[in-house]
């Protein structure tokens, strides 16, 4: 699920060591509400002892031919997501349900863990936002993107937001091969992030054009 952030910029955190979720092609944004569904023992574990602390943890993406062993440690790209817990449920059998808000991007170096679930150390990165001259213009861009992705969107809160957060929003929502959606959360240039997702979805919105004119020649 990809929501709006409420403020902007989500509160930066220091440098510590916090639990990582490794998933499969999930990617987990500053500002964004990601719902999980654990059930695994070692994530069950994760989740106890973080609603115990901060409620901290990083969504880790799993580096792309490595899904076969999500069950295992598979290797994870070496920036990802931090988050914090926002709500949970915890089922009867176990099981939780929980959703987990996006606090900002965070380079993550493995270290050893004493617990069933992995552990990282975060390092805390700097975004730099476009240029005054052109952060109007690729806010308009954005804008217009992020409603023919989804039309859902209030407009009105769309144009509350930086370029960074609606470069997030239309990456989110535009089908790019794994390793580019990487190369776009990686870039801490506001700017540069956001034309890269423009290209993507220009790139997308000409493949489902000809592929429209193509299913309707006779």
């Amino acid at each position: 699920m990809v929501d709006i952030p409420e403020t902007w910029p989500p509160e930066e955190p220091q440098t510590a060591v916090v639990p990582v979720f490794p998933l499969a092609n999930t990617w987990l944004y500053p500002g964004v509400v990601l719902p999980l569904h654990v059930f695994e023992p070692r994530y069950r574990q994760m989740i106890e002892d973080s609603l115990d602390g901060p409620g901290r943890l990083v969504i880790g993406t799993i580096i792309e031919g490595h899904d076969q062993s999500q069950s295992g440690a598979p290797p994870i790209y070496a920036m990802a997501g931090l988050g914090e817990i926002g709500r949970h449920e915890k089922l009867e059998d176990g099981r939780f349900h929980v959703l987990i808000a996006g606090l900002c991007r965070v380079r993550i170096l493995e270290v050893p863990s004493d617990r069933l679930y992995r552990k990282v150390r975060i390092e805390p990165v700097v975004e730099t936002g476009p240029t005054s001259e052109s952060s109007s213009s690729l806010k308009e861009e954005l804008t217009r993107a992020v409603l023919l992705v989804n039309e859902e969107l209030p407009e009105d809160k769309l144009d509350t937001l930086p370029v960074g957060p609606l470069a997030d929003l239309l990456t989110a929502h535009i089908d790019v091969e794994r390793p580019v959606r990487q190369e776009i959360f990686e870039t801490l240039d506001a700017g540069e992030r956001a034309r890269r997702a423009l290209d993507e979805f220009e790139a997308e919105k000409g493949r489902t054009d000809a592929e429209d004119e193509g299913g309707g020649e006779a």
